[in-house]
Protein backbone atom coordinates (compact mmCIF):
# COMPACT_ATOMS: atom_id res chain seq x y z
CA UNK A 1 0.00 0.00 0.00
CA UNK A 2 1.03 3.66 -0.74
CA UNK A 3 0.44 7.09 0.52
CA UNK A 4 -1.29 9.61 -1.38
CA UNK A 5 0.05 12.63 -2.00
CA UNK A 6 -3.10 14.41 -0.82
CA UNK A 7 -3.37 12.78 2.24
CA UNK A 8 0.50 13.68 3.21
CA UNK A 9 0.31 17.41 2.01
CA UNK A 10 -2.61 17.69 4.41
CA UNK A 11 -1.08 16.19 7.13
CA UNK A 12 2.32 18.30 7.23
CA UNK A 13 0.72 21.81 5.96
CA UNK A 14 -2.69 21.86 7.59
CA UNK A 15 -2.33 19.89 10.68
CA UNK A 16 -0.98 21.27 13.90
CA UNK A 17 0.83 17.20 14.63
CA UNK A 18 2.33 17.60 11.04
CA UNK A 19 3.79 21.14 11.37
CA UNK A 20 5.37 19.44 14.77
CA UNK A 21 6.86 16.15 12.90
CA UNK A 22 7.96 18.30 10.32
CA UNK A 23 10.24 20.55 12.47
CA UNK A 24 11.37 17.54 14.73
CA UNK A 25 12.75 15.88 11.62
CA UNK A 26 13.86 18.83 9.97
CA UNK A 27 15.89 19.95 12.73
CA UNK A 28 17.27 16.65 13.11
CA UNK A 29 18.38 16.73 9.32
CA UNK A 30 19.81 20.06 9.28
CA UNK A 31 21.86 18.68 12.07
CA UNK A 32 23.71 16.45 10.05
CA UNK A 33 24.00 18.64 7.39
CA UNK A 34 24.79 21.88 8.56
CA UNK A 35 26.64 23.17 5.29
CA UNK A 36 25.16 22.22 1.82
CA UNK A 37 26.51 25.59 -0.08
CA UNK A 38 27.34 24.25 -3.92
CA UNK A 39 25.94 20.48 -3.61
CA UNK A 40 23.39 18.27 -5.34
CA UNK A 41 20.76 17.64 -2.89
CA UNK A 42 17.62 15.16 -3.85
CA UNK A 43 14.60 13.62 -1.72
CA UNK A 44 12.36 10.42 -2.15
CA UNK A 45 9.12 9.77 -1.12
CA UNK A 46 7.68 12.85 0.54
CA UNK A 47 10.82 14.85 1.33
CA UNK A 48 9.66 17.96 0.26
CA UNK A 49 8.87 19.23 3.99
CA UNK A 50 12.53 18.59 4.85
CA UNK A 51 13.96 20.04 1.94
CA UNK A 52 13.44 24.01 2.50
CA UNK A 53 16.07 25.03 4.31
CA UNK A 54 18.43 23.88 1.76
CA UNK A 55 16.63 25.34 -1.25
CA UNK A 56 18.70 29.07 -0.46
CA UNK A 57 22.36 27.47 -0.48
CA UNK A 58 22.29 24.14 -2.77
CA UNK A 59 23.08 23.93 -6.50
CA UNK A 60 20.17 22.14 -6.76
CA UNK A 61 17.34 20.61 -4.62
CA UNK A 62 14.78 18.20 -6.22
CA UNK A 63 12.10 16.34 -4.63
CA UNK A 64 11.34 12.49 -6.58
CA UNK A 65 7.95 11.79 -5.93
CA UNK A 66 7.39 7.77 -6.59
CA UNK A 67 4.09 7.48 -9.50
CA UNK A 68 2.15 5.34 -6.92
CA UNK A 69 2.31 8.58 -4.48
CA UNK A 70 1.36 10.84 -7.08
CA UNK A 71 3.24 14.31 -7.29
CA UNK A 72 2.19 17.85 -6.10
CA UNK A 73 3.88 21.26 -7.16
CA UNK A 74 6.70 22.31 -4.61
CA UNK A 75 7.83 24.86 -3.29
CA UNK A 76 3.90 26.20 -4.00
CA UNK A 77 5.42 29.98 -4.23
CA UNK A 78 8.13 29.28 -6.98
CA UNK A 79 9.54 27.81 -9.67
CA UNK A 80 8.67 23.93 -9.25
CA UNK A 81 11.49 21.74 -7.72
CA UNK A 82 9.50 18.38 -7.99
CA UNK A 83 9.03 15.65 -10.61
CA UNK A 84 7.26 12.28 -10.65
CA UNK A 85 9.29 9.09 -11.08
CA UNK A 86 9.34 5.46 -11.33
CA UNK A 87 10.58 3.91 -7.90
CA UNK A 88 12.83 1.95 -9.16
CA UNK A 89 14.21 3.91 -11.97
CA UNK A 90 14.99 7.44 -11.06
CA UNK A 91 15.60 10.22 -14.19
CA UNK A 92 18.95 11.45 -12.52
CA UNK A 93 22.55 10.37 -13.66
CA UNK A 94 24.70 8.62 -12.19
CA UNK A 95 27.02 10.02 -9.67
CA UNK A 96 25.44 12.99 -9.67
CA UNK A 97 23.92 13.73 -6.17
CA UNK A 98 25.65 14.80 -2.86
CA UNK A 99 22.80 14.51 -0.40
CA UNK A 100 19.95 12.18 -0.38
CA UNK A 101 17.04 11.96 2.17
CA UNK A 102 14.24 8.96 2.24
CA UNK A 103 10.94 9.73 3.91
CA UNK A 104 7.94 8.18 3.45
CA UNK A 105 9.62 6.27 0.40
CA UNK A 106 11.46 3.06 1.51
CA UNK A 107 9.01 1.27 4.03
CA UNK A 108 6.13 1.11 1.41
CA UNK A 109 7.70 0.18 -1.89
CA UNK A 110 7.03 -3.20 -3.07
CA UNK A 111 10.78 -3.18 -4.14
CA UNK A 112 12.49 -1.70 -1.65
CA UNK A 113 15.96 -3.80 -2.90
CA UNK A 114 15.81 -2.92 -6.16
CA UNK A 115 15.06 0.98 -4.94
CA UNK A 116 18.08 1.38 -2.84
CA UNK A 117 20.24 -0.12 -5.64
CA UNK A 118 19.12 3.05 -7.82
CA UNK A 119 19.79 5.03 -4.89
CA UNK A 120 23.19 4.35 -4.52
CA UNK A 121 23.60 4.64 -8.23
CA UNK A 122 22.61 8.46 -8.61
CA UNK A 123 25.00 8.68 -5.07
CA UNK A 124 28.86 9.85 -5.86
CA UNK A 125 31.31 7.97 -3.89
CA UNK A 126 31.29 9.34 -0.13
CA UNK A 127 27.94 11.37 -0.39
CA UNK A 128 25.41 10.97 2.25
CA UNK A 129 21.90 9.63 2.57
CA UNK A 130 19.85 9.86 5.44
CA UNK A 131 16.63 7.26 5.71
CA UNK A 132 13.89 8.35 7.88
CA UNK A 133 11.51 5.61 9.15
CA UNK A 134 9.13 4.41 11.28
CA UNK A 135 11.00 3.08 14.18
CA UNK A 136 9.63 -0.33 15.16
CA UNK A 137 9.63 -0.16 18.93
CA UNK A 138 8.22 3.41 18.65
CA UNK A 139 4.13 5.02 19.25
CA UNK A 140 3.43 6.21 16.04
CA UNK A 141 4.38 2.90 13.81
CA UNK A 142 1.36 1.74 15.97
CA UNK A 143 -1.14 4.36 15.81
CA UNK A 144 -3.77 4.81 12.78
CA UNK A 145 -4.16 8.45 11.20
CA UNK A 146 -0.56 9.79 10.51
CA UNK A 147 1.61 8.05 7.63
CA UNK A 148 3.82 6.38 9.76
CA UNK A 149 1.38 3.90 10.44
CA UNK A 150 1.30 3.00 6.83
CA UNK A 151 3.86 0.37 5.25
CA UNK A 152 6.75 -1.81 7.41
CA UNK A 153 8.23 -0.25 10.49
CA UNK A 154 12.10 -0.80 11.00
CA UNK A 155 14.59 -1.88 13.52
CA UNK A 156 18.11 -0.56 13.38
CA UNK A 157 19.41 -3.96 12.61
CA UNK A 158 17.19 -4.29 9.85
CA UNK A 159 17.71 -1.20 7.98
CA UNK A 160 21.47 -1.43 8.51
CA UNK A 161 21.89 -4.66 6.84
CA UNK A 162 19.69 -3.59 3.66
CA UNK A 163 21.74 -0.62 3.42
CA UNK A 164 24.93 -2.44 3.93
CA UNK A 165 23.85 -4.86 1.12
CA UNK A 166 23.87 -2.26 -1.23
CA UNK A 167 27.33 -0.17 -0.88
CA UNK A 168 25.84 2.20 1.96
CA UNK A 169 27.90 1.71 5.13
CA UNK A 170 25.98 3.41 8.32
CA UNK A 171 27.64 6.33 10.24
CA UNK A 172 25.04 7.18 12.29
CA UNK A 173 21.71 6.97 14.15
CA UNK A 174 19.18 8.74 15.65
CA UNK A 175 15.42 9.47 16.90
CA UNK A 176 13.12 12.16 16.75
CA UNK A 177 9.38 12.78 17.08
CA UNK A 178 9.18 11.60 20.81
CA UNK A 179 5.94 13.14 21.21
CA UNK A 180 2.47 11.15 21.17
CA UNK A 181 0.82 11.23 17.89
CA UNK A 182 -2.20 13.42 19.13
CA UNK A 183 -3.37 16.11 17.31
CA UNK A 184 -4.58 18.29 20.48
CA UNK A 185 -3.61 20.99 21.91
CA UNK A 186 -3.14 19.89 25.51
CA UNK A 187 -0.58 17.40 24.30
CA UNK A 188 1.05 19.74 21.11
CA UNK A 189 1.70 22.61 23.88
CA UNK A 190 4.33 19.98 25.38
CA UNK A 191 5.46 18.72 21.88
CA UNK A 192 8.84 20.50 22.05
CA UNK A 193 9.28 20.28 25.19
CA UNK A 194 9.10 16.41 25.15
CA UNK A 195 11.02 16.46 21.98
CA UNK A 196 14.07 17.94 23.59
CA UNK A 197 13.62 15.88 27.13
CA UNK A 198 13.26 12.16 24.47
CA UNK A 199 16.86 13.57 22.63
CA UNK A 200 18.69 13.53 26.15
CA UNK A 201 17.40 10.40 27.64
CA UNK A 202 16.97 8.10 24.28
CA UNK A 203 18.71 8.25 20.90
CA UNK A 204 16.65 5.65 19.63
CA UNK A 205 14.45 3.12 21.42
CA UNK A 206 11.60 5.77 22.37
CA UNK A 207 11.79 8.02 18.84
CA UNK A 208 8.69 7.71 16.86
CA UNK A 209 11.11 7.70 13.68
CA UNK A 210 14.50 5.90 13.12
CA UNK A 211 16.60 8.51 11.37
CA UNK A 212 19.99 6.69 9.66
CA UNK A 213 22.78 8.23 8.38
CA UNK A 214 24.81 6.27 5.57
CA UNK A 215 27.74 7.03 3.60
CA UNK A 216 28.38 5.46 -0.31
CA UNK A 217 31.68 3.14 0.05
CA UNK A 218 31.11 1.06 -3.12
CA UNK A 219 30.93 1.88 -6.72
CA UNK A 220 29.07 -1.25 -7.65
CA UNK A 221 25.85 -2.31 -5.54
CA UNK A 222 25.49 -5.75 -4.25
CA UNK A 223 23.10 -8.21 -6.14
CA UNK A 224 19.62 -8.52 -5.24
CA UNK A 225 18.60 -11.60 -6.56
CA UNK A 226 18.84 -14.84 -5.49
CA UNK A 227 22.17 -16.67 -5.69
CA UNK A 228 21.14 -21.12 -6.21
CA UNK A 229 24.23 -23.59 -6.32
CA UNK A 230 23.26 -26.34 -7.14
CA UNK A 231 26.10 -30.06 -7.03
CA UNK A 232 23.58 -31.78 -8.87
CA UNK A 233 21.99 -29.77 -11.75
CA UNK A 234 19.23 -31.00 -13.70
CA UNK A 235 19.73 -32.46 -17.16
CA UNK A 236 16.52 -31.37 -18.65
CA UNK A 237 17.98 -27.75 -18.58
CA UNK A 238 21.16 -28.95 -21.18
CA UNK A 239 20.95 -28.86 -25.13
CA UNK A 240 21.01 -31.86 -26.86
CA UNK A 241 24.45 -32.56 -27.78
CA UNK A 242 24.14 -35.33 -29.63
CA UNK A 243 21.77 -37.86 -31.50
CA UNK A 244 20.35 -40.25 -29.42
CA UNK A 245 20.90 -38.36 -26.00
CA UNK A 246 19.18 -40.05 -23.03
CA UNK A 247 15.73 -37.56 -21.45
CA UNK A 248 17.10 -36.59 -17.68
CA UNK A 249 14.55 -38.50 -16.76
Amino acid sequence: MHHDVRALRDFYYTTSLGRAAQKAMRDKLRACWDDTTGLSIAGFGFAAPLLRPFLPEAARVTALMPAQQGVMHWPAESANHSVLVEETNWPLATGTIDRLVFLHGLETSDRPAALLEDAARVLKTGAKAVFILPNRSGLWARHDGTPFALGRPYSLGQIEAELKDHGLALENHFAAMFFPPRDTARWLRWAMTMERVGQKLSRYHAGGVLIVQARRVSDTPGTTGLVVKSRKPLRVLDGVTQPGARPAW
